[in-house]
C-alpha cells in the first residue's frame, strides 16, 4: 500500500479584506511533498510565498482548502519545524542551550536534552560551539544552530523561509550542502521558500514556480540531477539548464508583476528574484 504524501495542500486559498477591496495572495494552490523530498517554492515578489509559509507551519488561519499530513487532517502541526529568515537564536542562551530549548519546553531530563543536543550540533557541524553564544558566532553559524533546535524538536517536515537570505553566496552554497548532507542522513522531508535560482535547483527534487498574485501553482519543474548532491554540480552544463528552465517558467510572471507594481504605486520595485 503506498503511503501517504508527507504533506499535501490541496486547493489553498487565502483572502484579506472584504469586497471591494479584498486581496486574493493565494488561489487554489496544490501540491504534494513526498516523504524524504526537497522541494523548493518559487516566484516573484508579492506572490504569496510566505502566506504559504505561515498557512503550512500553522501561524496563519482563515483559508480556505486543506493541508495534511501524512494523510492526517487537520494537520498535527507538532511534526513541523520551522526555520525563519530572521535571527531566532536567544541572544542570553549558548549554542547547547539554545538547541536544547523546545526539549527543555517539553520537560525532557535535562541529561537526555543535553544528549540529543549536542546530537544535532555535530550534525550541523557546530561541534566546538556549544559554549558560545549568538553574537561569537557568523551569520551562517546561527542559521545551522536554529536548524539544528529544529531537528531536536523532531519535526517530520522541516519548513524554512529564506533560511539564508542574509548569507554571502559561498556561506549559501556551503550551508546548502550541510542541508543536503542532513537531509540524506535523516531522510528529512524539507519544503523551502526561496527566491534563490540556484539555490532552489541546488537543493531540490522538484521546484513549485508561482504566478504573480494571487498566487498559483504555474508549473512543478524536476530537478533530475544525480544524488548523493553538492555545490559542486553547479559547474555542470545539466545545472545550467536547469536553472535557465525555472527562469524561463518565472521570467513572464516577474515581468508581469514588475509592470503591476509600476501601474500600482507610480515606480519600479524589481521582483526579489535572482536567477544566479
Amino acid at each position: 500500500m503506498t503511503p501517504p504524501p508527507a504533506l499535501s495542500l490541496s486547493r489553498v486559498s487565502k483572502r484579506y479584506g472584504m469586497p471591494p477591496d479584498e486581496l486574493v495572495a493565494l488561489d487554489d494552490v496544490s501540491f504534494d511533498v513526498r516523504r524524504g523530498e526537497i522541494i523548493s517554492v518559487i516566484g516573484p515578489s508579492g506572490c504569496g510565498k510566505t502566506t504559504l509559509f505561515n498557512i503550512v507551519g500553522g501561524l496563519l488561519d482563515g483559508y480556505e482548502g486543506s493541508i495534511a499530513v501524512e494523510g492526517n487532517s487537520p494537520s498535527p502541526r507538532r511534526r513541523i519545524g520551522m526555520v525563519f529568515q530572521e535571527e531566532s537564536n536567544f541572544p542570553w542562551r549558548t549554542t547547547l542551550q539554545n538547541v536544547a530549548f523546545p526539549l527543555e519546553a517539553a520537560g525532557i531530563d535535562r541529561r537526555e536534552r543535553l544528549d540529543k543536543a549536542r546530537h544535532f550540533i555535530r550534525l550541523v557541524g557546530l561541534e566546538g560551539f556549544e559554549d558560545r553564544y549568538p553574537d561569537e558566532l557568523s551569520g551562517g553559524m546561527r542559521q545551522r544552530a536554529a536548524i539544528a533546535r529544529t531537528l531536536a524538536y523532531g519535526a517530520n517536515i522541516l519548513l524554512m523561509d529564506e533560511p539564508f537570505a542574509a548569507l554571502d553566496s559561498q556561506t549559501r552554497l556551503l550551508i546548502g550542502d550541510k542541508i543536503l548532507e542532513i537531509c540524506r542522513g535523516l531522510e528529512q522531508t524539507m519544503l523551502l521558500i526561496t527566491h534563490n535560482l540556484t539555490e532552489a535547483v541546488q537543493l531540490s527534487d522538484r521546484v513549485v514556480v508561482m504566478t504573480r498574485r494571487p498566487g498559483r501553482v504555474k508549473c512543478i519543474v524536476d530537478i533530475n540531477l544525480p544524488r548523493p548532491r553538492s555545490s559542486e554540480i553547479l559547474g555542470s552544463a545539466r545545472f545550467a539548464e536547469l536553472v535557465g528552465a525555472v527562469w524561463h517558467e518565472l521570467r513572464v510572471e516577474a515581468d508581469l508583476a514588475m509592470l503591476e507594481g509600476q501601474d500600482q504605486q507610480g515606480r519600479q520595485d524589481p521582483p526579489e528574484i535572482r536567477p544566479a
